[in-house]
């Protein structure tokens, strides 16, 4: 029982490494395609940014 567990756990990681690379490659075509798009992720990472750390720090 153990086996098949550890290959049913190994097989969904791979499934969430292998949609997360393919959508970080998406976004980089995406970006290369239409280029307003890099001031969008980049603007939306600066919002990130400001709202995750606080000025008082």
């Amino acid at each position: 029982m153990k086996p098949v567990l550890r290959t049913f756990v190994a097989v969904f990681m791979f499934a969430g490494i292998f949609a997360g690379c393919l959508a970080i490659l998406l976004l980089v075509i995406l970006m290369v395609r239409f280029p307003p798009l890099i001031l969008v992720v980049v603007l939306a990472c600066w919002i990130y940014r400001k709202v995750r750390i606080p000025d008082h720090l």
